[in-house]
Formats: C-alpha cells, sequence, structure tokens
C-alpha cells in the first residue's frame, strides 16, 4: 500500500470516528434535553399537586360553611331558632326536659333501658318530653358523629314526631350505636342505613337528601347551643320545673323518681 492511501485511509478513519462521535454526542445530549424536560414537568405538577393540596386544606368544613348558612328549622319545633322539640299529648301537664349526646355511651344504655318506659309515659299523657341534643363528644373525641346525628335527628323529626322518636332508638339500639370513640355517625351512608329500619324513614327521598345535603345542620349547631347553656354538664341528664332528676338505668327507679318529681 503506497504511502499516500495509507494517509487517505488513515484520514477516513478519523472522519468516521469524529462523525460517530458527534453523532453519540447529539443523542446524549437529546437525552439530557428529555430528562430535564420531564424533570421539570414532575417539578410543576409536584407543585401543583402541592398547591391543591394547601388550597384543599384551606377551603372550610361542611361545619364551618354550616355555622354561616341560612337556618333551616324542622317542622314540629318551636321556640328561637326552632331550637324547642316538644314531644307528647297537648294536656299533659308536665315536661319531662331530656339531655342527650347521639354519641354518649351511657345515653344509649339509657335509651335501651328506660326508653320504652319513658314512650309508654308519654303515650298515656303522664308528661310530654322536650328533647335537647348535645354535640360536646365531637370535641372531646374529635369527628363529626353527634353533630351529624343530630342534624339527621332534625331530618326525621321534619317527617314527624314519631319518626323522630323512632330514628332516636334505632340510633341509640345495642345493634347500630358505636363506641364514643368511633365516629361512625359522621358518615351520611351509615345515619341512612340505620334509618332503614324506620318505616316512615325507609326509601324516603325527602328525608334521604336533607341528611346528604346537611339542610338540618346550621339547626343542629343551635341546639347544641341550647345545651351549652343550660348548665348541664354531662349525658344523659333530665330535668322537669326546672329541678334535676337523678337518671336511673332501670324502668322501675326511673319511674319511682320521675313520680317524685311530678308530686313536687
Amino acid at each position: 500500500m503506497s504511502a499516500r492511501n495509507s494517509q487517505a485511509n488513515k484520514a477516513a478513519a478519523r472522519d468516521r470516528l469524529r462523525a460517530e462521535r458527534e453523532k453519540q454526542a447529539k443523542k446524549a445530549k437529546a437525552r439530557r434535553q428529555v430528562l430535564v424536560a420531564a424533570g421539570v414537568v414532575g417539578v410543576l405538577a409536584l407543585a401543583g399537586g402541592v398547591g391543591y393540596l394547601v388550597v384543599q386544606a384551606n377551603q372550610p368544613s361542611e361545619w364551618d360553611k354550616a355555622a354561616d348558612a341560612t337556618l333551616v328549622a324542622p317542622k314540629n319545633t318551636t321556640g328561637d331558632n326552632g331550637t324547642t322539640v316538644v314531644i307528647g299529648k297537648a294536656d299533659a301537664k308536665k315536661t319531662l326536659e331530656v339531655y342527650e349526646d347521639s354519641r354518649c355511651p351511657v345515653c344509649s344504655q339509657f335509651e335501651q333501658a328506660v326508653g320504652p318506659q319513658i314512650k309508654k309515659d308519654v303515650d298515656a299523657g303522664k308528661y310530654k318530653i322536650q328533647y335537647i341534643g348535645a354535640t360536646f363528644l365531637d370535641k372531646g373525641f374529635g369527628g363529626t358523629g353527634a353533630k351529624n346525628a343530630l342534624s339527621a335527628l332534625g331530618a326525621a323529626l321534619n317527617v314527624s314526631p314519631e319518626a323522630f322518636l323512632e330514628y332516636k332508638t334505632a340510633l341509640y339500639s345495642k345493634e347500630n350505636h358505636p363506641e364514643e370513640r368511633d365516629d361512625k355517625f359522621g358518615k351520611d351512608d351509615y345515619l341512612l342505613k340505620i334509618a332503614d329500619q324506620v318505616p316512615a324513614l325507609k326509601g324516603n327521598a325527602e328525608f334521604k337528601k336533607a341528611v346528604e345535603d346537611g339542610t338540618y345542620n346550621r339547626w343542629a349547631i343551635e341546639m347544641s347551643k341550647v345545651f351549652d347553656k343550660s348548665g348541664m354538664t354531662g349525658t344523659p341528664s333530665l330535668k322537669m320545673d326546672g329541678k334535676k332528676i337523678d337518671v336511673k338505668m332501670t324502668p322501675e327507679e326511673f319511674t319511682a323518681a320521675v313520680d317524685k318529681a311530678i308530686a313536687g
């Protein structure tokens, strides 16, 4: 091979090597640009996601909104903001005030043990009952179950006093009542499932909509304020003619305590 051919071949080889290097460099640059672009998109997406979460976290909750919502009082109520709930025969001379928190386990036990006796007395006209709903256990244990159940009770009261009492009985039943730390009543689906046990509420579209829309949320807040101003420090609590009655957990002891209060 001549020296000239050898030099030409070497030059061609160098050109091919340089071209290959340039080709690989362009590919590497393109990959870097893709990775950088993907990284920018990822950062922007992360920033957007964080921003969305921050915005959502700062949104007022259902119950924050309820505090400023227009008050809708259920039917079958009277008094300021519709917070006077009295059930029984109009000619009954005495009124038994019953203070309860829907999440309260002792209220559940009281209703299971004494509730049937109270219904019997009310049906007989022995006395009326005035219901005062509390929600302090939401503050103690967190959640919204007490408020949400009270709002649903308002929806039941809007149907009828009888539906209200039957629904309250169902909420406090052994089968349905959760432990006080368990916020099951904070879920509309669970409240509606229990409502299906009450004939007047089962399949009742208006009741269902009121529960899901929180129609009586503001009313529940106002009702809980009545309890807060009552001077009562716990639930269940009873009062007649302005005097507190000791809560008894058997029908016999309860009847004796109420009879004593009625007698004065």
